[in-house]
């Protein structure tokens, strides 16, 4: 049975300094959950474009969705020492936002499983930002991708967290 790491111990080395898979194995399966958000910010005519529907490879907001669950599917081939999460749920959600201007990301990640899927959460919001910079960049190569971050997560070892708590 492995023993939980100190807190000033990073938790992907071994005793010689080695990267290493955790092992999770004996921990028990239990609900998790994780959401994140990010936005990408462009130009009002390119958010317009977007609104009307005018971009030359199609809706980016439907795409980027789709992309977005793709890529929190894909975690575990994406970052490296990341496990792999059968039976997780990704949903993604775009949003347009004159305000910003741009369109804000925001996914959630759902498993029964050993070990968290903040990573997933986080990893479907920025492939779908990145998705939107693709299908509207021939239009606006300035918009830039920021605020990615976790908002909450619920369940594990550690227990529940929010952005703004300790």
């Amino acid at each position: 049975m492995s023993t939980p790491p100190s807190p000033d111990r990073l938790t992907h080395l071994d005793d010689e300094g080695r990267p290493r898979m955790v092992d999770v194995s004996s921990k028990d399966a239990t609900s998790r959950r994780a959401v994140a958000e990010g936005r990408i910010v462009m130009a009002p005519e390119t958010l317009r474009k977007i609104l009307d529907g005018t971009t030359a490879k199609g809706d980016p907001i439907q795409v980027a969705e789709i992309a977005g669950v793709m890529g929190g599917k894909r975690t575990a081939d994406l970052i490296p020492l990341c496990h792999q999460l059968p039976g997780a749920s990704v949903k993604v959600t775009l949003e347009a936002d004159p305000a910003v201007p741009g369109v804000t990301a925001r996914a959630e990640a759902t498993v029964v499983g050993q070990t968290g899927v903040e990573m997933e959460a986080l990893t479907a919001v920025s492939v779908a930002l990145l998705t939107v910079y693709d299908m509207v960049k021939a239009v606006d190569r300035g918009m830039r991708i920021e605020g990615v971050r976790l908002l909450e997560k619920a369940g594990g070892r550690s227990g529940d967290w929010k952005a703004g708590q300790p």
